[in-house]
């Protein structure tokens, strides 16, 4: 399962930072460019970092990051379809990834917190 995941965010940073190159070229799009890249090459690197966790504190502390990051590279997604930079089905796919992954790892925090 872990390198199941590492994978799947690997792809899902790969696919974020493939929609962004089919933005314009201009203020605001470049802006959410790099918000878009950030968070979602975070969301691989957070999660291998998860993966490396000595304790069940450190476990929990690094997957709530992961968490934050996809959920947040789902608003830059959103947001850049709200401001037509791009078309819903283009991004039909990763909307649904990120809300995949957002549920296995708020998944994953719940039980790491109930052992």
């Amino acid at each position: 399962m872990k390198e199941a995941l590492k994978k799947r965010t690997k792809i899902f940073a790969h696919n974020c930072i493939k929609i962004t190159s089919t933005f314009p070229n201009n203020y605001l799009a470049n802006h959410i460019k790099g918000q878009l890249i950030r968070c979602s090459t975070s969301v691989a690197a957070n999660y291998r970092a998860t993966c490396m966790a000595q304790s069940k504190a450190s476990f929990i502390a690094k997957i709530s990051i992961v968490i934050e990051e996809v959920d947040e590279s789902n608003f830059w997604i959103e947001f850049a379809l709200d401001e037509n930079l791009i078309e819903k089905n283009q991004i039909d796919f990763i909307l649904k990834e990120s809300r995949e992954l957002t549920a296995i790892f708020i998944a994953s925090r719940k039980t790491a917190s109930k052992k």
